[in-house]
């Protein structure tokens, strides 16, 4: 049965990658950003400086369960 002993060296590079991915991740979760060309009526996000996503805001969303009820009520 062979055990590995962690070097000094080896601690160290572990705890750099992690700390590099840990930073990454933060990096890439998306950021709100205003749009002055589409206006309030948009909400953006940026993702990692790079990709940009912009959907219509909406005021208030109407849950699926209410929505199936009304259409079976409807139905008769």
């Amino acid at each position: 049965m062979t055990i590995f002993r962690l070097s000094l060296k080896s601690l160290a590079i572990t705890f750099a990658v992690a700390a590099v991915a840990s930073a990454a991740l933060l990096l890439c979760r998306p950021q709100p950003i205003e749009s002055a060309v589409l206006g309030a009526d948009w909400k953006c996000t940026q993702t990692a400086f790079v990709l940009t996503t912009c959907a219509p805001r909406v005021d208030h969303a109407i849950p699926a369960v209410e929505t199936s009820h009304a259409m079976r009520a409807s139905r008769g």
